[in-house]
């Protein structure tokens, strides 16, 4: 069948009904341009995974269409996926100062940085990729030189807002471009992809500078060292934080490889500015009393292996939490994260420190770089699109959204709740949703890239949870007659010492198992494919009546 000619297509590939590894493409015939690649963390269920990113095997596919990746800003939801993809599909990529620099770091640490083509964008740039131009409009969110996206297809203008809300007294002085919205606006939206993040609450995100004063109370109060954690790409905070420090005549000491990184790169490229002398190494701290110190941590989310994590278990080989110190969580816990939170509050807590945590509204120390319930409206009534496809968000914010859309005089017909893979097609003014392309998570396990699938998950589960019971045995070559064994091997299953009757009715099953299989040697011979199998399902069903576990059983047969 013949290709749509002047077809307009909206694809999701990750970031609905998902919180984290944002990917949007748009495509007009044949150009196809894509809008970030985020990363997300994984879930304790999926054992051993280090980070999930979008399946792009779509964009492999159309690989001669794809024109270019354009990124609206640099949180790890957005640009931590793009070292993973560039490896399989390597395609320009344009971004803000900032932003680039931290794509840079991670290119460079992945090898990839010569290999890469880099355009810097800010939000004056016209681009064309393909046949689409690209114009671009400042937002406010929490770091800095952040874009949302108008693509002038010759159906009509997307834009994509990127993350935003409508702080009208940004720490940094880099206004949302209001009035330029608003013309975008007036020459008319076609689509509008708007993200979703606090669809859920109402009134307006207060602005930052008001964190920032609470930061400086805290830090005046403090008596002992002070750790803080925020999210290393908060550039926003750390510098709020950094000019409390200053204020309150303390240095300044970066824990966490994230929160190294970003400060390096946002002080080399001026976006921190961090005074001379200011900033000590963790070996320097001995050399200065404990109320000259702030300790600036990744581990904000309780993750347990990062900076503050390990050191409110008192693993941390450097630096620990005295008695009377204070720590501050400038963050809200992102849902799902809560449990882990809590048990590094309460670590901190046994070691008798000062601990501020909780919602960032009622501390204080924290506030949302989204956009909240009258934002959102504002911002569909300045772009004013036919058509709206809410993002970025669960299924519930998603869904709030679209009332808002409603609310402010978008058709109920004419918005379009999408999941990862559909595709929202608009020919002429006419927009539907009726097919699907492949999506879903790749997931990257230290340097394989998606070889790790769902059985491989199913495995693993499977021994963290009932563990392996390893039988060994050795056969003779000439008739297949026991040579040694059967050993068996139990690692995660019993306590071998304190279960020597389970492993011997084992020994005794899969002995007889054996000899059983040897009087049929017309259907066996030389087939220990069979041997294996059979033994697995004997001592499979002995194991499983009589422990009620259901441990992975490995066979290993040695002919000698």
């Amino acid at each position: 069948m013949n290709e749509v000619k002047n077809k307009l297509s909206i694809i999701a590939l990750g970031g609905v009904n998902e919180i984290g590894k944002n990917m949007y493409v748009v495509q007009y015939d044949d150009d196809l341009i894509v809008i970030d690649c985020g990363s997300k963390f994984p879930d304790e269920s999926l054992l051993g995974i280090d980070l999930i990113i979008p399946d792009i095997s779509y964009l492999l596919e159309n690989k001669s269409k794809v024109r270019g990746l354009v990124v609206t800003h640099g949180h790890e939801d957005h640009i931590g996926g793009i070292p993973y993809v560039i490896r399989q599909l390597n395609m320009p990529i344009y971004a803000t100062r900032l932003t680039l620099g931290l794509i840079k770091g991670k290119l460079k640490e992945h090898g990839l940085l010569g290999s890469t083509t880099l355009h810097q964008i800010d939000s004056e740039s016209r681009l064309v990729l393909g046949s689409v131009p690209l114009t671009f409009f400042s937002t406010n969110h929490s770091i800095p030189d952040c874009l949302g996206i108008v693509l002038h297809t010759p159906q009509g203008n997307v834009v994509h807002t990127g993350d935003f809300k409508f702080d009208l007294t940004p720490v940094n002085d880099q206004f949302a471009d209001i009035h330029k919205m608003a013309a975008i606006g007036a020459n008319g939206v076609l689509a509008l992809l708007s993200e979703s993040t606090n669809a859920e609450r109402p009134g307006f995100t207060p602005s930052e500078r008001l964190v920032g004063e609470h930061i400086q109370e805290a830090f005046i109060n403090a008596e002992g060292k002070i750790f803080i954690t925020t999210f290393a790409s908060n550039v926003h905070r750390l510098q709020q934080i950094i000019d409390a420090a200053r204020r309150t005549n303390r240095k300044i000491v970066a824990l966490g490889r994230s929160m190294v990184n970003v400060i390096d790169i946002a002080s080399s490229l001026g976006y921190l500015n961090v005074p001379s002398n200011m900033q000590l190494e963790i070996g320097e701290i001995g050399q200065y009393k404990r109320h000259e110190l702030v300790i600036m941590c990744t581990g904000s989310q309780g993750e347990p292996m990062a900076a503050l994590g390990r050191i409110a278990s008192g693993n941390h080989r450097q630096v620990e939490v005295l008695p009377g110190d204070t720590v501050i969580f400038a963050s809200s816990p992102i849902p799902g994260n809560e449990r882990n939170v809590a048990r590094i509050v309460d670590n901190l807590f046994v070691r008798k420190a000062k601990v501020i945590y909780g919602s960032g509204t009622v501390t204080g120390m924290h506030v949302s770089g989204h956009a909240s319930q009258e934002e959102l409206k504002l911002m569909l009534t300045l772009m004013k699109p036919q058509y709206f496809i809410p993002i970025h968000g669960e299924y519930r914010m998603l869904h709030l959204h679209r009332l808002l859309a409603e609310a402010v005089g978008v058709k109920a017909s004419d918005i379009f709740i999408v999941n990862n893979g559909d595709v929202v097609d608009i020919i002429g003014s006419e927009a539907f949703q009726e097919r699907k392309v492949a999506s879903g998570n790749t997931f990257v396990d230290g340097l394989g890239i998606g070889d790790v699938g769902n059985i491989v998950l199913r495995d693993r589960k499977v021994l963290s949870e009932d563990g392996i019971l390893i039988i060994v045995l050795t056969l003779a070559k000439s008739d297949n007659k026991i040579v040694s064994g059967p050993d068996i091997v139990s690692r995660g299953f019993v306590f071998v010492k304190e279960s020597e009757g389970l492993m011997e009715e084992v020994h005794r099953i899969v002995s007889l198992e054996v000899e059983q299989l040897q009087q049929d040697e017309t259907r066996t011979n030389g087939l220990w494919g069979i041997y294996k199998q059979t033994i697995k399902e004997a001592v499979g069903k002995f194991v499983y009546t009589t422990t009620k576990r259901r441990p992975m059983i490995l066979p290993i047969i040695i002919q000698v």
